[in-house]
């Protein structure tokens, strides 16, 4: 284990500062947001996880989107007839599918700093489609010129699939659909074009174990359209055997392109979730398919709201702004808060050589 120097670190937000967005409902969590630096600001795109707020003796509530009446509606199943997965899923015995206990939907926050939340009045990206009924989550933020370009994960029946926003101001979004069918997780956009062409990472989770769970790369011309797939890296670490897949979007710097991932401890035969920590890889400028240097768990759970929440044990880093020498960090700590946290850019370039 090679960890970085925390400089700064601060949980921003936690369930309690939001509203419910339907009375019926209650905020779980308000954890891994998008982060863009947007004008003189620091832009965050927060995942806000809700359950039924009501409690039935015997009963699970099963919440989705009904596009109908454009609001949340439960399912509510008998616990004879659930098997639980884990805290977050459960699977229904008649048919083996399963479902999630909570739906998510985006919000708009802003900071003056990056270090300190002064409003959460923005805007909010509510599921809409089909593709999107069991929630919308754990949203990616990119700009490319003037647009902002926003990678999310889009829950249904179908599946956990990536799907695409773009926005100028934060207020209004357009959707581009599904770029990465079901199963596919943690995709997040190159910030321009390499050689003609975007790059995304996305890790395909494919239901029949050939492998471990892999990062892939993907290439296209209009972001919308996605070809050249490639595997790119797989856990091999006790560290990051059970999940590995993007965090941030990937940073320009002058050594390299920097991106910090992610990576889950549970083995097959482990109970609960494992633990999520976070690793850094430094990619050619022009060939972002040729790691040049890899340093495994620079970021791991330590404080409070990072051991203990929804999830113990989780920081899933979301974002990143450069701030002169140094970097801020955002992520999701147990899956319940949303947090931030600083590092010397100069030392993680220094500890990617060392590994």
């Amino acid at each position: 284990m090679n960890t970085v120097r925390r400089l700064f670190n601060k949980c921003l937000l936690k369930p309690s500062d939001f509203k419910p967005s339907q009375p019926d409902l209650e905020v779980i969590g308000a954890f891994n947001p998008g982060a863009i630096a947007f004008g003189d600001q620091v832009l965050l795109l927060i995942r806000i996880a809700e359950q039924a707020a009501e409690r039935r003796l015997g009963k699970t509530a099963l919440p989705r989107w009904d596009t109908k009446v454009r609001r949340v509606v439960f399912d509510w199943e008998g616990n004879d007839e659930l098997k639980p997965v884990d805290i977050r899923v459960v699977q229904r015995k008649r048919d083996g599918l399963v479902r999630l206990t909570f739906t998510s939907h985006l919000r708009v926050v802003r900071s003056q700093d990056g270090r300190n939340i002064e409003s959460l009045d923005g805007a909010r990206f509510e599921p809409e489609a089909e593709y999107e009924e069991f929630g919308v989550e754990d949203p990616r933020i990119t700009r490319i010129g003037d647009i902002f370009y926003i990678t999310y994960v889009a829950v249904s029946r179908h599946g956990a699939a990536t799907a695409l926003a773009s926005t100028r101001d934060f207020r209004s979004f357009t959707r581009h659909g599904i770029i990465f069918c079901a199963e596919n997780k943690d995709c997040v956009l190159f910030p321009e074009k390499i050689g003609g062409h975007y790059f995304a990472f996305h890790r395909p989770n494919g239901a029949t174990p050939f492998t471990r769970p892999e990062m892939w790369l993907a290439s296209s011309p209009d972001l919308v359209h996605w070809g050249g797939h490639e595997y790119f890296l797989g856990g091999t670490k006790m560290w990051d055997v059970g999940r590995v897949g993007a965090g941030t979007p990937p940073l320009r710097t002058s050594q390299g392109w920097l991106e910090i991932y992610h990576g889950n401890s549970r083995r097959e035969a482990d109970a609960g979730i494992g633990i999520y920590s976070s690793g850094a890889l430094l990619l050619d400028l022009d060939r972002p398919q040729k790691i040049l240097h890899a340093a495994g768990q620079m970021f791991v759970p330590e404080t409070e709201y990072e051991r203990e929440g929804f999830v113990p044990n989780v920081v899933f880093p979301t974002g990143i702004i450069q701030q002169g020498d140094n970097v801020l960090v955002y992520y999701g700590a147990a899956d319940t808060y949303c947090a931030v946290v600083e590092f010397s850019l100069s030392e993680i370039l220094a500890s990617l050589k060392e590994a």
